[in-house]
């Protein structure tokens, strides 16, 4: 599948909560393989389906150029650690800038597979991050909204400083 364009700051479709996936089939793994294509022809490190304009709740991980990209369908954060760890946040519909976010160290996640099996997962430290990055995404909290206002002020004011005319 090829590569979709990205949604970009400061559309609203970012800030809008994705729906929940409830047929998975064929139409689901076209949509899976455009995101994964997508993460990996910006070379990222996450992706969601909102970001290439579909407001479903689903969600690519790539830690490592050389990892298998992992999918996660309808994925909820079921636990958090009370210990948080701070790590540089960006996305790639504001290329450009990044900031450091403290989010919960650990993390326990539900969420489905491409076949709808339900599935369980703990991970922790950056990955842990960059999943409640990407499940942020899905419920409509653009990675922004978790910097205090001055930090988000400063940072929209270096975005638009770094942005062509």
């Amino acid at each position: 599948m090829p590569a979709r364009p990205l949604v970009l700051f400061p559309d609203p479709r970012l800030t809008r909560p994705a729906e929940p996936v409830d047929a998975f089939g064929p139409s689901l793994q076209a949509l899976a393989d455009d995101v994964r294509d997508t993460l990996m022809a910006e070379s990222a490190i996450g992706l969601t389906a909102p970001h290439i304009g579909v407001p479903a709740r689903l969600v690519v991980v790539r830690m490592s150029p050389n990892e298998s990209a992992r999918i996660y369908v309808n994925p909820v954060v079921s636990w958090a650690s009370p210990e948080t760890a701070t790590h540089d946040e960006g996305s790639v519909s504001m290329p450009g800038v990044r900031e450091r976010i403290a989010r919960p160290a650990r993390i326990r996640l539900s969420y489905r597979d491409l076949d709808g099996s339900a599935r369980e997962a703990e991970t922790e430290g950056f990955p842990a991050a960059v999943l409640q990055h990407e499940i942020d995404q899905l419920d409509g909290v653009f990675w922004i909204a978790r910097l205090s206002r001055l930090k988000r002020e400063r940072l929209l004011k270096r975005f638009e400083k770094g942005r062509p005319a």
